[in-house]
């Protein structure tokens, strides 16, 4: 094969940049023509780390090709080029190096263009040498499943339902996990001895999590090792390997046991369905096959006439590609073999439908298309025959031979009605392929003109045309904007686009404005300033409630002006309040624009049917891709979570009925909210066995039955009571705030201090919320207690103030101390009793007088409404004090914690306070 240098004399004139990108740890200076994204250079760079890099040992083959000019990319596609290139002199494809110098550099030039990008590939792998040639029959694809055959379709059912389990495995798998780790986490959090943290009767929440796991169907000795501490984690899902592709040659048959294993097994997992086993091998086939794409709109625009530039691109990819297939790497032995007896590739066309509409063609006239893509795939098929001639066709060429000539046969049909130079072009190709392919044969069973890869397209810089487009500004910025080739088609259509672009793009301004314009904003009292700040605002907000919110409307304007209350300001709701949601929308769609140009009045009649669905438009130009394609198209079709193997029929069914040759058929993932509202059903009761002779006397008894209910906020009253404690811990002053429910439940604390920063103080406040709403959400306050009593850390020391609590080891251990006393009648943690200090046993002289009721009742809780003469009575208060199991006056000080609670037990000295056991022997 031998190559003009046509396109690299064209590719002299591509200015180039030294670029910046940021890669995932690095930033990397790099140089690419000046017209690349930030984005596409990052595409390509990706591509060239993933791109094999071995080169042949051959001596007739060429060493690396060194780079000409400027080594773009940091010389990515000098090496993947000057590689294919190599590879192409080993395998005979070029018959000097001259040749292979040329192939090489017209590969780089057509990319620098923007004419055409390879797909990704693997980087290592199988690979059968190149050299070899296979003597026998190829095998079929072992990777389909031909579901009229009763003994195939019984493997893939068995296949379905391992695959069903192998999901609902990995699901009870990660669920067991999660129970075991708060199994742990309970044991961790937990403060005290570790017999006591790991008892689960001595550890509530322990408990509970065991009880969680055992449920979730863990045994008790991973439960036990749980508690020991032995981390559990489900296995990492296994990457899914290739879609499973079956085929139905019959859909609509009365015997329907081949559709509906096809349905089942795409309700396990994603399926591609196919309604003949030739198009499915070819579907199998093209999992294996190197892909290139040809930018049709670049094309255009940089060569004057398209029906050499679609040949020359043609004849250089496909030979490309030939090499790609000869060196590249295949999954496994078995695919390789497959691969090197098929050999197939893809060359798509992309980029349609923007060249249509460049060429002011609007959606209608769609024979353009359908005459360049039939020329592309007939000068890919007469290259793939000039390759067979020089080397020898594919070894399953034979066995597909027949269905490639029907085809061309139909294609040469289908493009002799086009009365165009191009279509009769396009014609004549087919022809002259027809003929190649029915003498020499071809060096390629398939070539498929269909595949869809977005990365490749962002590569190329091709992307699904829709009304806007993101463009990168010279400084880097992404700005949205209406489409170049759509605002060009508009205007050549006499159409207006700067009212297309208002449209779509807004106009960022509440200036004549529905209902929300600034006369009628001035009219409710917004001022200058604050009309200012709102215009301000909407050049960088996306939503206009964004605009009339904190911080571009001040507080004080809004109470006082507008007569709002702060909390509604705070909430997002001042727009609500200023206008209706019809004036709303309506002001919302004349200051940010619409989604897409399908409603847009002054859209030119010959452009309606495209800028209401440019998709469908695409879509269309793919299915006429398809009709030069050995491959099907796949449509894929997805349904929705809850729909069952009689919905999955019916929707293949018509499929087939529609004309698609293949489709893609997979069920939604089922989202975080569950399919099924089960109701809440008691346990079964067992009957009651026959009474026995004499029955024992039976004594009363309470039955109790626990509902688990899902736990739902109780909010506070709005009014409520509570206390403040003031008190000092290290010399810092603490006051402590509660607000109670009507039972006297606390239900909310706040935290104030004295002497901190304000990164303290904000952090001690938000500590407390989040303790206020776990209350509130259920959350037990004895769990809060046992969590944060004897933590470390300073301030701490001696706690004056609280007559209960007389020292503490942190502010935390001081708070939930006080909360633990006065709420649960913790009385082990108050440490401050002193009764047992007082020698003289006078007290404070006034245990006998009666004590007003105001000392405890707020007056203003109670609003006037409390009588001034209530007292308390000393019949109100405790019998008699619990007698302390020890004298505090033997107690000594605490080497760790300074507090006089070091108490003698048996042989050994224990803190009360901090718990610590120094070794001190008495």
């Amino acid at each position: 094969m031998r190559f003009n240098p046509y396109l690299t004399e064209l590719s002299a004139a591509v200015v180039c940049e030294a670029r910046e990108i940021e890669r995932a740890s690095r930033v990397v200076r790099v140089t690419a023509p000046a017209n690349w994204s930030d984005a596409r250079i990052e595409a390509w760079l990706d591509w060239h780390e993933r791109s094999p890099d071995d080169f042949p040992r051959l001596e007739s083959a060429p060493g690396r090709v060194a780079a000409s000019g400027p080594a773009i990319l940091d010389g990515a596609l000098d090496r993947w080029a000057g590689r294919l290139a190599a590879w192409g002199r080993a395998t005979g494809v070029f018959r000097s190096s001259q040749d292979a110098d040329v192939f090489a550099a017209e590969l780089v030039a057509s990319v620098l263009l923007g004419l055409a990008a390879p797909s990704a590939t693997l980087m290592e792998g199988a690979r059968t040498p190149p050299s070899a040639e296979d003597a026998g029959a190829p095998t079929r694809n072992a990777t389909i499943f031909e579901l009229d055959d009763p003994v195939v379709r019984a493997r893939f059912e068995s296949e379905t339902a391992r695959l069903r389990t192998a999901r609902v495995t990995a699901h009870a798998l990660s669920g067991v996990t999660r129970t075991l780790k708060s199994v742990t986490d309970a044991v961790r959090r937990c403060d005290g001895p570790a017999s006591v943290c790991g008892d689960p009767a001595a550890n509530p929440a322990l408990a509970r999590a065991a009880l969680a796991a055992r449920r979730a169907g863990a045994d008790d000795t991973a439960i036990l090792d749980a508690i020991a501490g032995r981390l559990f984690s489900a296995p990492e899902p296994e990457a899914s390997g290739q879609t499973r592709i079956v085929s139905v040659s019959h859909p609509d048959a009365p015997v329907d046991a081949p559709l509906r294993a096809a349905a089942d097994g795409a309700l396990a997992d994603d399926l591609i369905v196919a309604f003949s086993v030739r198009d499915a091998e070819a579907l199998a086939d093209l999992s294996m096959a190197p892909a290139c794409a040809v930018s049709l709109p670049a094309v255009a625009a940089t060569l004057p006439d398209l029906v050499p530039a679609l040949d020359a691109l043609a004849r250089l990819w496909t030979t490309a590609l030939e090499i790609e297939v000869a060196s590249g790497f295949a999954a496994d032995g078995r695919l390789a073999r497959r691969r090197h007896a098929v050999r197939p590739i893809v060359l798509t066309l992309v980029g349609g439908l923007e060249w249509l509409v460049a060429q002011s063609r609007g959606a209608g006239p769609e024979d353009a298309f359908k005459a360049a893509a039939g020329l592309l795939a007939a000068s890919a098929s007469l290259a793939s025959s000039e390759l067979a001639e020089t080397l020898r066709p594919a070894a399953d060429w034979p066995t597909g031979a027949a269905d490639v000539v029907a085809s061309l046969k139909a294609r040469e049909a289908s493009l002799s009605f086009l009365d165009t130079e191009l279509g009769r072009t396009a014609a004549l190709r087919t022809a002259q392929a027809l003929d190649a392919a029915q003498t020499v044969g071809r060096r390629h069973s398939l070539i498929a003109a269909v595949a869809a890869d977005p990365e490749r397209d962002l590569r190329l810089g091709v992307a699904t045309l829709g009304a806007v487009d993101l463009f990168q500004t010279r400084d880097g910025q992404l700005i949205r904007r209406l489409h170049p080739a759509l605002a060009q088609a508009i205007e050549t259509q006499d159409g207006d686009v700067e009212s297309a672009e208002r449209w779509l793009l807004g106009r960022r301004t509440l200036v004549d404005a529905p209902a929300l314009d600034h006369a009628d904003l001035a009219a409710r009292g917004f001022t200058d300033t604050e009309l200012e700040a709102v215009e301000d605002a909407l050049g960088h907000v996306e939503r206009l409630e964004d605009a009339f919110s904190r911080p571009v409307l001040e507080s004080g304007f809004v109470r006082d002006v507008l007569g709002i209350d702060a909390d509604t300001f705070e909430q997002g709701r001042l727009l609500s309040l200023l206008a209706t949601a019809d004036e709303i929308s309506a002001a919302t769609a004349y200051v940010f624009g619409h989604r897409d140009l399908s409603g847009w009045p002054g859209a030119p009649s010959r452009l309606k049917t495209l800028l209401a669905d440019p998709a469908a438009a695409s879509a269309g130009l793919t299915r006429l891709a398809e009709t030069f394609s050995d491959v099907a198209d796949l449509a894929v079709i997805e349904l929705p979570s809850r729909a069952g193997i009689g919905a999955a029929m019916a929707t293949l069914s018509q499929a087939a009925s529609q004309g698609n040759r293949a489709v893609r058929l997979s069920r939604r993932e089922a989202s975080g909210e569950p399919l099924l509202l089960l109701p809440e059903t008691e346990p079964l009761r067992r009957a009651p066995e026959a009474a026995a002779p004499s029955p024992p006397p039976v004594t009363e008894r309470v039955v109790e039955r626990v509902i688990e209910r899902v736990r739902t906020r109780r909010k506070l009253p709005d009014r409520r009571k509570g206390y403040i404690q003031k008190a000092a811990v290290g010399g810092h002053k603490v006051y402590i705030h509660t607000g109670e429910y009507e039972d006297g439940e606390l239900g909310e604390i706040f935290i104030d201090m004295h002497k901190e920063g304000a990164a303290f103080r904000s952090l001690m406040n938000n500590f407390a919320i989040a303790i206020s709403i776990g209350l509130q959400y259920g959350v037990p306050l004895d769990e809060f207690v046992d969590a944060f009593v004897f933590t470390r850390f300073e301030p701490a020391g001696r706690v004056t103030g609280n007559d209960r609590v007389g020292s503490a080891t942190s502010i935390l251990d001081y708070i939930f101390r006080e909360l633990g006393v006065s709420y649960l009648d913790r009385t082990e943690l108050a440490n401050a009793d002193a009764e047992p200090l007082d020698a003289d046993g006078l007290g404070s002289g006034k245990a006998d007088e009666l004590v007003p009721a105001a000392r405890f009742i707020s007056k203003g809780f109670a609003r006037g409404s409390t009588p001034d003469n209530l007292v308390v009575l000393p019949f109100g208060r405790k019998a008699e004090p619990e007698v302390s199991p020890y004298d505090l006056r033997e107690a000594k000080a605490c080497p760790a914690c300074g507090d006089f609670t070091l108490q003698q037990r048996g042989g050994s000295w224990i803190c009360d306070t901090c718990g610590i056991a120094p070794s001190m022997r008495g």
